[in-house]
């Protein structure tokens, strides 16, 4: 990590620093991110409940002190001295402190679903930053052809070949193309400023990023083991389990609670008694040394309530983590149907489209320099150029996301390695 970090401030300084790529800007994401990092600092209070769960009660010390002046006796007194201590019966503390280490359990995979959730995001925003990156090159690319095309119709006009309109005409798509570039480099700024935000990077900080929207290997698991690989490492799913555990901690726990704790205490007492013999006063002090043991009756409340709830939550959460099942499998079912779906389009583009695209556009470019087609057939015909790479710039990132959400439905890399 402390590499990264100098990569990243030496980026934002020096533009002729290393790009991050998008393995790199997913570590610093995870070190970084303001909501993963809040959530991180969340352990403090698991390890507080598992230490309070772990805690005796306090023990408790009585003092009573009684004297007779008020009632004409006063040298008469008493004075009471107790120390009582509470202990838990039924194995209680026990089960407290294993339902606190199902709640550090629960978090720890609410954590790394937490994790899984942001890469999901940080890719997204990464693609899409690329999408926007690659687009302005497009453009780019737009406004070279249409200056070209200019400079031809310069050339026509001055010998003569064509009427002045057609440079107009050309004219205004140069302008057109600029226009749009400034749009797509405004469009580029807000999906680089998503991803800054994700990354967790200081205010008024940027970096470059280094990728390309490519078609990759198709998807070769089935959606069969897909559907495995999702079941044994989504930590969502995880966590349910983790919390339907801490639910049959909960249901224990509440019948343990039905058994009253014993409260036991020592007690020292002194009593001081006046008597009169033969019109003589004398005094006689007593000390006495007691034990007091002390427990409710549970008559009236035996817990009913709290074994009630208990049960209820551990319903609540079989039935939470069932539907969480159903649903893991409809988002792979969907995620896989999705790739398949782009990766059929980019099959599209790539056998039947995209080779004759650059072919057609040059043979129009050339056919106008030579007077064979107007000037209108060679600016439909880059603005076809043009509509179809950008279609085909969307196919690839549609296909990449597709990949992205498989990926975090099935919480695995399809490279390997588990989310």
């Amino acid at each position: 990590m402390p590499g990264i970090a100098v990569l990243l401030s030496s980026t934002l300084v020096r533009a002729d620093e290393p790009s991050l790529s998008l393995p790199k800007v997913i570590e610093y994401s995870l070190q970084n991110n303001g909501e993963l990092k809040a959530l991180r600092e969340e352990k403090g209070i698991r390890d507080a409940g598992k230490v309070r769960a772990g805690l005796l009660p306090n023990p408790t010390l009585d003092l009573e002190a009684g004297t007779g002046a008020l009632t004409g006796s006063s040298n008469e007194n008493s004075l009471a001295l107790g120390l009582s201590q509470e202990f838990f019966l039924a194995g209680k503390r026990d089960k407290r402190l294993s339902i606190a280490e199902r709640e550090l359990e629960i978090y720890r995979w609410q954590l790394i679903d937490r994790e899984r959730l942001l890469r999901d995001e940080v890719k997204t925003a990464f693609y899409d930053a690329v999408l926007a990156k690659e687009r302005l090159a497009l453009t780019d690319r737009s406004i070279a052809l249409n200056r070209q095309l200019l400079d031809v119709t310069k050339e026509r006009l001055a010998a003569g070949d064509i009427p002045e309109l057609e440079m107009n005409l050309v004219k205004v798509e140069l302008a057109r193309s600029e226009g749009s570039r400034i749009e797509v480099a405004k469009a580029m700024l807000q999906s680089q400023a998503r991803l800054w935000t994700l990354m967790g990077l200081p205010a008024g900080s940027q970096a470059a990023i280094e990728g390309k929207l490519e078609a990759g290997a198709p998807a070769t698991k089935s959606l069969v083991d897909l559907k495995q690989l999702a079941h044994g490492n989504r930590p969502d799913i995880k966590a349910l389990e983790a919390e339907k555990g801490r639910g049959d901690a909960d249901v224990i726990l509440a019948e343990a609670e039905r058994t009253p704790n014993l409260t036991a205490g020592l007690v020292f007492r002194r009593d001081t008694t006046a008597m009169e013999i033969g019109g003589v006063e004398g005094k006689d002090t007593a000390y006495t040394i007691g034990v007091k043991l002390s427990m409710p009756i549970p008559v009236f409340d035996r817990n009913q309530a709290g074994v009630q709830e208990a049960r209820a939550k551990r319903s609540s959460t079989e039935s939470r983590l069932a539907a969480a099942t159903r649903n893991v499998e409809r988002d792979v079912e969907t995620a896989y149907t999705s790739v398949l779906n782009a990766e059929k389009v980019l099959s599209l583009y790539k056998s039947n489209i995209i080779p004759q695209l650059e072919e057609n556009l040059k043979l129009t470019q050339e056919s106008y320099r030579l007077g064979e087609v107007g000037i209108l057939s060679v600016i439909q015909e880059q603005k076809k150029f043009f509509e179809v790479s950008d279609g085909y710039l969307t196919a690839l990132h549609a296909r990449q996301l597709a990949l992205v959400k498989l990926e975090s439905a099935v919480a695995t890399d399809i490279n390997g390695g588990v989310q």
